[in-house]
């Protein structure tokens, strides 16, 4: 395994003194698959000096480096900050990726004018690691001020510039804030050029990551940088109940994965009749209750006695409502479905608490 982080390079490496085993805390999760292809203009061409540098959590921006500076995956880099000093980060992605990556979130190579000064020294390396303990105890202490002063909002995390020269407050607030009393109470605990920068929910989770019900790290946290509006009929078009605590996720909103699939239940829907149309049988009249998009099958029951379900296939259901359409009754649903096809599910009973 590739060693890359800067604990890693050092003897003792990355430990961990629970488990007792090396293990690297840098979280990469972009695979540079260009990083042995060069440009066909060579030196020449400026953009290829270009470098994706990752700060803390997701926070990721681009570079430009000296053409005798040459960079890796995983070397830690000084480089410019916006309201001065200097900021410290690792490097990502080098070489023709990058130009790719940029494309991709629509970023202006006219707005990249940013630099890396040089690899990190040991000092400068030091004093990064020396704010980053602070951040957690600075995360407590401003949450105790926001609550003292009845805020409506949520300080999430906190990020010093690798220089500790500047902090930057990261918050959740569905209401706008006045920050006036806030701010001279921050500056006058931290002593420290304070910077407040509002996120919505799921980049607060994206920044915090957690482990999401199927048992893998959160997409946000990952590889998933653009959030698209879910909203409930993702979920009816999947056929999936409408259980609000299996449906939203860390960030207390609709799960984005809902719409990984979504395009493929529409493609495949638009074949199916309509699901609100009833159909005619001798025993009565029957109503749809549910659909299995890919095994093509349907299930009805009787409006008399909707607990008994019976699964019938999509070719049928379309015959009986081309026979309905002609005056002609169709046979029960019993003759339509095997039965083994059945499904009976027991009728419940729901008593207000008082």
């Amino acid at each position: 395994m590739e060693k890359l982080c800067y604990s890693c390079l050092k003897k003792n490496g990355c430990s961990d003194k629970k488990n007792k085993r090396k293990q690297c805390f840098i979280k990469f999760d972009v695979m540079d698959w260009l990083s042995n292809i060069q440009s066909p203009f060579g030196f020449l061409d400026h953009n290829h000096n270009l470098v994706e540098v990752q700060f803390k959590n997701d926070r990721k921006e681009f570079f430009y480096k000296k053409q005798n500076l040459l960079l890796r995956k995983g070397d830690f880099v000084t480089v410019e900050s916006k309201f001065g000093g200097y900021d410290v980060g690792v490097v990502t992605i080098t070489g023709e990726l990058v130009k790719l990556q940029i494309r991709n979130k629509n970023i202006s190579l006219n707005s990249l004018k940013k630099k890396i000064y040089r690899k990190s020294t040991d000092k400068e390396i030091d004093i990064w690691n020396f704010y980053k303990k602070k951040e957690l105890k600075s995360l407590f202490q401003a949450r105790k001020i926001a609550k003292n002063l009845n805020l409506s909002m949520k300080i999430c995390d906190v990020e010093y510039q690798g220089d500790g020269k500047k902090v930057t407050f990261y918050y959740t607030a569905e209401n706008r804030i006045d920050f006036r009393k806030l701010i001279k109470k921050f500056a006058s605990t931290f002593r420290i050029r304070i910077e407040m920068r509002q996120i919505g929910y799921r980049q607060e989770a994206a920044k915090i990551g957690e482990i999401g019900s199927c048992g893998r790290e959160l997409c946000c946290s990952t590889w998933l940088k653009t959030f698209k509006s879910v909203n409930t009929n993702s979920a009816r078009y999947q056929q999936l109940s409408i259980n609000m605590e299996k449906l939203t996720g860390q960030c207390n909103k609709l799960k984005c994965c809902l719409n990984y699939e979504l395009d493929v239940y529409l493609s495949e829907i638009k074949d199916f009749p309509d699901i609100n149309e009833k159909i005619y049988t001798e025993k009565g009249i029957a109503q749809c209750m549910k659909i299995d998009v890919f095994k093509k099958k349907m299930w009805y029951s009787y409006i008399k006695n909707p607990n008994t379900w019976f699964k019938i296939e999509k070719k049928k259901i379309k015959d009986i409502l081309k026979k309905n359409k002609n005056n002609q009754i169709a046979p029960s649903l019993e003759k339509l479905s095997t039965i083994n096809d059945s499904i009976h599910q027991t009728e419940l009973t729901y008593y207000n608490n008082i």
